[in-house]
């Protein structure tokens, strides 16, 4: 059976690689100068130089489930009053600290390469974002802690298309917000060397909706006057303000639960 994946590795090296060795001979010789930190979710479909029209050394990537931000302390909220060992281990498995990629990419990006704007884009039909409705795997204890990262951005409403869909752009919203509590990122941001967008993909129709701190919505990029604005985006001291509550207040659902009350979210 031939092994297809080290056929396109040989393509690579013999067919692609030669019209491009100059570009990354001087990528090497000069080092990356990304500008963009973008954090993206994992997910197959969702290609950060489509969508961007970069190429190499324009981009430094982290994506992870969900384009999530961890808090800069490393340590997400235990669960009060689930003493059950599955709990307890859930519990451990929500300390981050020590070990946290998406965290260390981004101190990486802003105090090493000096980028300027950090893009955090979220995308429709997000399995990561479903997940927070319907649950995580039993043994996937990771994941289902990691989740918890988007647990403020789940609405009390059944799941829909278009619950799932807020959801996924308040998401967005609430990893640009966490993104402040990086001292290096704050610092920078508030004087205004370093710019934080909020992004959301709809994969079916190809348009970036981009956030818009004054409106407090997303407004698709072919009719947007700019490329996203985050928190204090510019010296107003208006923008200085959380962001989450805007887009929070603004969804008012359709689709309550019955009776009213929330959907319970078992992991």
């Amino acid at each position: 059976m031939p092994d297809e994946l080290l056929e396109r590795l040989r393509r690579f090296h013999d067919h692609t690689f030669p019209g491009i060795q100059d570009q990354f001979q001087d990528l090497v010789e000069r080092g990356q100068h990304p500008t963009i930190l973008f954090i993206g979710c994992s997910d197959s479909r969702l290609v950060p130089y489509l969508l961007t029209g970069t190429g190499p050394g324009d981009l430094f990537i982290v994506r992870n489930v969900a384009a999530f931000v961890p808090p800069h302390d490393g340590m997400t909220s235990v669960p009060s009053g689930d003493i059950s060992p599955e709990g307890a281990y859930l519990g451990a498995a929500r300390r981050f600290t020590g070990y946290h990629g998406t965290a260390a990419a981004i101190e990486f990006a802003v105090l090493n390469l000096k980028v300027s704007r950090i893009v955090v884009c979220g995308h429709s039909h997000c399995g990561g974002i479903r997940a927070l409705y319907e649950g995580a795997p039993k043994e996937a204890i990771n994941l289902a802690a990691w989740l918890e990262l988007g647990r403020e951005a789940v609405l009390p409403v059944q799941m829909s298309p278009e619950a799932l869909r807020r959801t996924e752009q308040r998401a967005v919203i609430l990893q640009l917000e966490r993104l402040m509590g990086y001292p290096m990122v704050r610092e920078r941001v508030e004087s205004g060397q370093l710019a934080l967008h909020g992004w959301h993909y709809v994969i079916e129709d190809g348009e970036v909706h981009v956030f818009d701190v004054r409106s407090g919505e997303f407004v698709p990029a072919s009719s947007a006057t700019h490329s996203g604005t985050g928190p204090y985006a510019d010296s107003d001291d208006t923008m200085a303000q959380p962001l989450f509550n805007e887009i929070d207040d603004s969804y008012r659902p359709q689709q309550a639960a019955a009776g009213g009350a929330p959907r319970e979210n078992k992991p």
